[in-house]
């Protein structure tokens, strides 16, 4: 069997409400916009909250970095979905921070602040290797069609299955309480789990309905329901919408511009990779939306998302953001509502950019506890996890497409489990994606392929 018709069988078996190119009604695309921030608002957010904490800035410094996430996100998904000329994928791909500056920029900065820069210099510094460094990925776009042995589904595949494992840390540690709850030693308590599994049940019991409406509205109503009864529990905290500025005007390098060599040869790596990452990323949307994976037409969308990775990641960091991602969360999204619908994207990018510009509304979502959001993201960050799983066989596997899979995920999740164990190795190597996503692609580069044996591939009849 091709791939083409293994691609076709699977696609005929996808539950979507709203294809591609269907318009949803307002209502219908408000709420599946609204469920989509519901799923990625925190994630969005959180790494600038991370990376402002470890390097010690000052409130005022992390505030507008957060601000300008949004507001970057916001016109990076509406450049992706829109899809202009060759920019743009034209499928419902959300732009995100990208969680794999986050331990980069951390160290860089550490290390610039050892050296005796002061904290401005050090920001644009980080903001400007970052910039100078997101062409590199627009250079890269137009290389893709040269990349076909690098970008293999099995590596595209592997690199999705990192993203999703890795999230699931983040989703059980929140299913659990958050790292507040690890701080105050009510980690895993009855509340927290009995808060999350409440959400959790709401969001399957939802997702098992036929009504379309419904299934729609599952992941909002789950997050809703136990937002409300966190209230009642005296588990909000609102201390975050204290002191916020009512409005945040975005500035050009408002923190000046500065360059540094070695801090671009590791921010540039790590741009390369993700190139990788949006690849994988690019696939699922597509793949979950109905769209090919292989042929002209996906090539044309790979190129024009990974573009507009880039694009987006150079407005960004001129704002004042951290780099830009197409994310993977909303993928678990899509396969849970069944919309696709490109459209419901610029609902999401107009909502981002308001958020960003009146941070205070932005900040009621900050108030979210964890153990609401952890209920949530286990079942869509499983889901991203399957999409990878799913890239892989779609284009079949034999034995070499299983040993490259079990190498990457053995030494790719062994970094996750054991950080330190490649701690005297570049930094590259100590990060679980980049690892699992370099491993990838060597075997790929390396083993020899053996065509005498079959594959198999996703749509074979297999037992039920």
């Amino acid at each position: 069997m091709t791939t083409n018709s293994a691609v076709r069988a699977d696609a005929e078996h996808t539950d979507l409400v709203y294809a591609l190119e269907d318009r949803p009604p307002f209502f219908n695309s408000l709420l599946s916009a609204l469920t989509h921030l519901l799923a990625l608002f925190v994630p969005m957010v959180a790494p600038a909250l991370v990376v402002g904490g470890a390097l010690g800035l000052n409130a005022e410094m992390t505030a507008y970095m957060v601000s300008m996430s949004m507001v970057a996100s916001g016109v990076g998904t509406y450049i992706q979905v829109h899809r202009f000329g060759v920019i743009g994928s034209g499928l419902l791909s959300i732009q995100s921070v990208n969680f794999s500056f986050v331990t980069v920029m951390i160290a860089l900065g550490l290390e610039m602040k050892q050296g005796g820069l002061n904290e401005n210099t050090m920001i644009s510094t980080l903001l400007g290797v970052s910039f100078v460094g997101a062409f590199l990925v627009i250079g890269a776009s137009w290389l893709l069609p040269f990349l076909r042995k690098v970008i293999t589904p099995t590596v595209s595949g592997v690199v999705v299955l990192m993203i999703g494992l890795s999230l699931i840390h983040v989703g059980i540690t929140d299913y659990g309480g958050g790292l507040a709850a690890k701080a105050n030693h009510t980690f895993g308590s009855w509340s927290n789990l009995g808060l999350s599994t409440l959400v959790l049940f709401i969001v399957l019991l939802f997702n098992c309905f036929k009504n379309p409406w419904w299934r729609m509205a599952g992941i909002a109503v789950g997050l809703i329901t136990g937002y409300i009864i966190a209230l009642f529990m005296g588990i909000v905290d609102f201390s975050n919408l204290h002191n916020l500025p009512l409005i945040t005007v975005p500035i050009p390098f408002k923190y000046g511009f500065a360059f540094d060599w070695h801090a671009f040869m590791v921010a540039g790596t790590i741009y390369l990779l993700s190139v990788f990452e949006a690849v994988g990323d690019l696939t699922a949307t597509a793949m979950i939306s109905n769209q090919p994976v292989d042929g002209s037409s996906y090539t044309q969308r790979l190129r024009g998302g990974v573009m507009a990775d880039g694009l987006v990641s150079v407005i960004a960091t001129m704002l004042g953001s951290l780099p830009l991602t197409t994310f993977a969360q909303n993928n678990g999204v899509i396969q849970m509502t069944g919309v696709a619908s490109r459209h419901v994207g610029k609902y999401i990018a107009v909502i981002l950019i308001l958020l960003g510009l009146f941070p205070w509304i932005g900040g009621i979502f900050t108030t979210i506890p964890s153990p609401v959001l952890g209920g949530a993201m286990v079942v869509m960050f499983g889901l991203i996890v399957t999409a990878g799983i799913r890239i892989i066989i779609t284009a079949g596997i034999r034995r070499r497409e299983a040993i490259i899979c079990a190498t990457s995920l053995g030494l790719g999740l062994g970094v996750a489990f054991e950080p330190e164990v490649f701690a005297q190795m570049p930094i590259l190597f100590q990060n679980p994606i980049c690892m699992g996503g370099i491993v990838a692609v060597i075997l790929n580069l390396l083993l020899p392929y053996d065509h005498s044996e079959p594959a198999v591939y996703l749509s074979d009849n297999m037992p039920h």
